[in-house]
């Protein structure tokens, strides 16, 4: 995506010297913007206006007080496409422990009930965050079921997929974990893309995907791509506890993130589903 002249000249920003294409993901378009003075990190999200950040913007607005992450600097529409400017962040170097303890502190903001504020549907993958008080029936129905059924629509599912989906969906419904889980505050999208270390070593989250869940669900994202090292856990460990039996409920939350790839990336995902889902 290239930025005209007419289109920089709109950002909040003067004297800009320099804009720069950056790795942002395959989401958005991603830019370092250089004016006289600073660096900015801006994204922007073709034709599809300012609302396409506005749930970034507000995760970013509940983490900020309790771990570091980008400011806001602006989010806004620029002849039609959405865009959203970040402070730019040194990267650098630090502590897995200290991530671990970051997250922790994150997950001790607690809600009295279950999701969030407002939906997110203008990505591939829909969220429906509106609140309930059963962290089982938010989890199946606002969680599993909707990939499943775009699984379905998309002709990634089978009668195979389908009958042990539903045992598994039985055993949530049923299993006592889950009327104990109190609502955590989690980043929701937490693989090691997501997080550094800046210049000065602070452990930094970045792109989240929040909602009020099991803590245990942002735990299992970190178990499936690797950049997790053992001190992470040790440190998470050290501030907030994990309850017994993760170990075994780990792969009821591995399946959402696998069920979420095979929606994006298609059958490369599939073997990885199955391997959950025939435990049921």
């Amino acid at each position: 995506m290239q930025l005209s002249k007419e289109w920089l000249a709109q950002l909040p920003l003067t004297n800009i010297t320099s804009v720069t294409p950056v790795s942002g993901g395959d989401i958005n378009a991603a830019f370092a913007v250089q004016t006289a003075h600073h660096r900015y990190f801006l994204k922007v999200q073709p034709q599809r206006g300012a609302a396409f950040f506005s749930h970034e913007v507000a995760g970013l607005a509940l983490l900020e007080p309790v771990v570091a992450t980008p400011h806001v600097i602006a989010n806004g529409t620029i002849d039609g496409d959405g865009y959203l400017l970040l402070s730019w962040l040194e990267a650098g170097h630090g502590s897995q422990r200290a991530l671990g303890q970051a997250v922790a502190r994150v997950h001790q903001q607690h809600a009295s009930q279950f999701g969030l504020d407002h939906d997110f549907t203008l990505g591939k993958i829909p969220k429906l965050n509106h609140w309930q008080h059963s962290w089982a029936t938010f989890y199946t129905q606002q969680r599993l079921d909707v990939l499943v059924k775009l699984a379905q629509d998309q002709g990634h599912w089978s009668a195979q997929r389908a009958a042990h989906y539903q045992r598994l969906r039985k055993h949530i419904l049923a299993e006592d974990h889950m009327r104990t889980v109190q609502p955590s505050l989690l980043h929701g999208d937490l693989w090691s893309g997501n997080y550094l270390f800046t210049a000065d070593g602070t452990p930094t989250l970045i792109d989240p995907d929040v909602f009020y869940g099991d803590r245990e669900m942002d735990l299992a994202m970190t178990t499936i791509f690797g950049g997790f090292s053992d001190d992470f856990y040790a440190g998470y460990q050290q501030v907030y506890p994990i309850a017994p039996g993760f170990e075994e409920r780990l792969p009821e939350y591995q399946l959402y993130y696998l069920l979420a790839h095979l929606n994006l990336f298609g059958e490369t995902y599939g073997p990885a589903v199955d391997r959950i889902l025939n435990r049921y």
